[in-house]
């Protein structure tokens, strides 16, 4: 049986290559973006398989109102991805407080509101599988990434929260957190106004930026077929290969780092002895 999909941030990027991979395989996707023109295509490409839906994801009232008409269109929502996201990028004294408030308007709680809204019909139907699209930088961060980081690791530990909230209701929930993928995220992104102090830390960034590798997105569709395919999908998983080379060394670290520390942690607890 075809999957109905609920995907938000469909217009580009990661949300484009899991609509069209949805679409393909005969699945029928509810598709927003911020401009429903920029939905045309997959309308003509697919026909009455898309429901094209224009939404600002920080705008909660939108957020109800468009996933209570695509469940009433489509009958049901067997795949909520929560993708839409900006990127705010600047040092954290330069980040303003219009910055860090857009940062987490789009990345936390645009993806709050959605999943709230399609919960009602998830629980009655019991079933559904609630997909975030969070990052490796949830689990490291870099200069001038700071309000990002913070904002998807916010969202990983709500959804980690959610994930055994709604397991009773036959409800799975995946975080899919990708690497650098070559899309046109960075043209979108805002950045804070710098400081001066800031220039020769902030070259060094973008120089190691550059050199990073960005693997065409073309797979990523077909990767999240899979998940939410799966009979026991992950709680997380990666996308790509880089995070699987990072992560490990950055938990690694951590984890000397507790028990390097560990006498002062029981200090903490119990006194001196």
């Amino acid at each position: 049986m075809s999957k109905i999909w609920f995907i938000t941030g469909s217009s580009r990027g990661l949300g484009r290559q899991f609509a069209q991979a949805a679409l393909s395989r005969g699945d029928k996707v509810a598709a927003t973006a911020r401009s429903a023109d920029s939905l045309a295509d997959l309308v003509a490409a697919h026909g009455d398989q898309v429901l094209p839906l224009a939404l600002d994801v920080t705008d909660k009232a939108a957020v109800t109102a468009a996933v209570q008409r695509a469940h009433e269109h489509f009958g049901r929502l067997d795949a909520v991805v929560n993708n839409a996201g900006t990127a705010v990028s600047g040092m954290v004294e330069e980040l303003s407080e219009d910055d860090v408030r857009a940062q987490f308007e789009a990345n936390l709680f645009g993806s709050l509101w959605v999943t709230q809204a399609a919960l009602p019909y998830l629980r009655a139907q019991g079933s559904g599988h609630l997909v975030m699209v969070s990052s490796m930088l949830a689990h490291m961060t870099s200069p001038t990434m700071g309000a990002y980081t913070a904002s998807k690791a916010a969202m990983e530990g709500l959804a980690e929260a959610l994930a055994q909230e709604v397991a009773a209701f036959s409800i799975k929930v995946t975080i899919v957190e990708p690497g650098a993928f070559a899309t046109d995220m960075g043209a979108s992104a805002a950045h804070a106004e710098p400081l001066a102090a800031y220039d020769g830390l902030r070259e060094e960034v973008m120089a190691n930026l550059t050199a990073m590798p960005q693997p065409s997105p073309r797979h990523v569709g077909q990767a999240m077929l899979k998940v939410v395919d799966a009979e026991n999908p992950p709680l997380r998983v990666f996308f790509g290969t880089v995070p699987l080379q990072v992560i490990p060394q950055v938990y690694a670290e951590s984890l000397k780092t507790w028990e390097e520390w560990a006498e002062l942690s029981a200090e903490a607890e119990a006194g001196q002895s």
